[in-house]
């Protein structure tokens, strides 16, 4: 969903978008300074990492920055972005209703929004997740069950995922626009074996190693089964949506959140 602020006038694109990299001593980070180093019309200007003074992103002229922090962190550093007149792409999970409105309000403050300054979250950016997630969010009025399963490298810090969270409340959301009831569930104990439940979709959590980001959406009817299966087996399958962000967030005024937002799924 995309929260518009100000006028449609749209805005101004650099000829080369000076981008600044949070959280770039991680595995992520790396990986994004190098695809940003690699591509055309973008120039990587600053690295910043925890410790660092946050005057090496605000003084190094970034009309962008690429967050990929930890959950206790990103929701500061996108305050501090807008108070720079920097846009934000984000990719750190772990945000909530109540975090992202904090964030609506921000760039609806006067200053922020005459300098048309937008942020892009995405629980994910792998074009192939993006699409699991559409394909679902279409197919969930047609069966009675569903459930999602998210698989993951033993290092990731939350469960469910970002990607899992954000599948299952769009499933939900498409459920209750059809009148569906929940999914038939008789469990009366199961000591949390169910799993977290998104908007009244179960989500369960896989930690092993070996893995990078997988997810399993499955759908049930009597007598058959839906199954849409996505993985991640590198990091750099993420690249190609985190430059489309980047291009895309200083031409989109306001909070933009689902990578799908920005892609033509129609």
């Amino acid at each position: 969903m995309t929260i518009p602020v100000a006028s449609a006038t749209p805005s101004p694109v650099p000829e080369t978008i000076n981008v600044a990299v949070l959280g770039a001593a991680g595995r992520m980070g790396r990986t994004v300074c190098d695809a940003i180093e690699a591509a055309a019309g973008l120039e990587l200007v600053a690295r910043y990492d925890a410790g660092d003074d946050f005057s090496v992103v605000r003084e190094s002229g970034a009309h962008v920055a690429v967050d990929f922090t930890v959950p206790g962190v990103t929701e500061a550093n996108v305050h501090a972005l807008l108070d720079a007149g920097i846009h934000a792409v984000v990719g750190t999970t772990g945000w909530t209703d109540e975090s992202r409105q904090r964030v609506r309000e921000h760039l609806a403050q006067p200053a922020v929004a005459a300098a048309r300054t937008g942020v892009l979250i995405a629980p994910n950016f792998g074009l192939s997740a993006v699409l699991a997630m559409t394909f679902a969010a279409r197919a969930a009025r047609y069966f009675e069950s569903v459930e999602v399963i998210e698989l993951h490298h033993p290092d990731k810090i939350d469960a469910p995922s970002g990607t899992a969270r954000h599948t299952a409340a769009a499933i939900a959301a498409a459920r209750a626009d059809a009148g569906m009831a929940p999914s038939p569930d008789a469990t009366e104990t199961g000591h949390d074996a169910r799993g977290a439940d998104v908007d009244g979709v179960r989500v369960h959590a896989v930690r092993l190693r070996g893995l990078v980001a997988h997810e399993e959406i499955l759908f049930g009817n009597v007598g058959e089964q839906l199954s849409i299966r996505q993985d991640s087996f590198d990091r750099v399958s993420f690249m190609p949506g985190v430059l489309l962000a980047v291009r895309e967030v200083v031409t989109r005024p306001g909070l933009t959140v689902g990578l799908e937002n920005v892609l033509d799924l129609s």
